[in-house]
């Protein structure tokens, strides 16, 4: 079994975000003891956005995209060997915080890299359709206010935009678990990382 590890805080390992996903693979490993684990932290070694090349490419023939990467073009070659990290693994666990309402820009700048017209899905008449198989994706979320619930005051754009974009691909056996309300004290992210123990118990395979 091979586990890909993202994550997109700035804080790194301390973050809640961070320390949440490390659950989420220790019961993985409890399960999986001899599984492979990658990791690709988004924030220690941040992704460039998608060049020039990259966009001129995409917008020509499936010969020209290949043509490209073969010359190693760098966006184009780098959007191939995450994509194939990807492909490559059994399940996926993804630690991001809460950004402004949505995913930081190291995720989104990923998520450009892996979701590629004509290869990681098709436009067709009904649609785009993921080429991906699907597989687990575990999606641990920190916020520092409450973005679900009765207590939510503010929009959450994170995990509606995660439940469209990753389906997109192939990918949608997602489960998302929460830390929220960490600027509101130890205590409160305390009694929130034991809440979600509960989750953790039901949701991880």
């Amino acid at each position: 079994m091979k586990i890909l590890h993202i994550t997109c805080s700035a804080r790194g390992q301390q973050s809640v975000s961070y320390r949440l996903s490390q659950r989420v693979m220790d019961r993985l490993l409890s399960r999986h003891p001899a599984a492979q684990i990658v990791t690709r932290d988004l924030w220690a070694e941040p992704l460039p956005h998608i060049d020039g090349e990259y966009a001129a490419a995409l917008g020509g023939t499936r010969d020209r995209v290949s043509a490209a990467a073969a010359r190693g073009l760098s966006s184009l070659a780098l959007s191939d060997r995450l994509i194939a990290e990807l492909r490559d693994a059994d399940c996926v666990v993804i630690a991001t915080p809460m950004h402004n309402f949505t995913v930081p820009s190291v995720l989104k700048a990923w998520l450009d890299h892996v979701v590629r017209i004509g290869v990681t899905f098709n436009a067709t008449p009904e649609g785009k359709i993921g080429t991906l198989a699907d597989r687990p994706v575990y999606i641990a979320v920190s916020s520092g206010g409450y973005r679900t619930g009765e207590r939510a005051r503010q929009p959450d754009f994170l995990e509606p935009y995660l439940r469209a974009i990753l389906p997109t691909i192939g990918l949608k056996s997602l489960s998302f678990l929460s830390v929220q309300a960490t600027a509101f004290g130890p205590e409160a992210t305390t009694a929130a990382f034991a809440a979600v123990e509960r989750e953790l118990e039901t949701c991880v395979a």
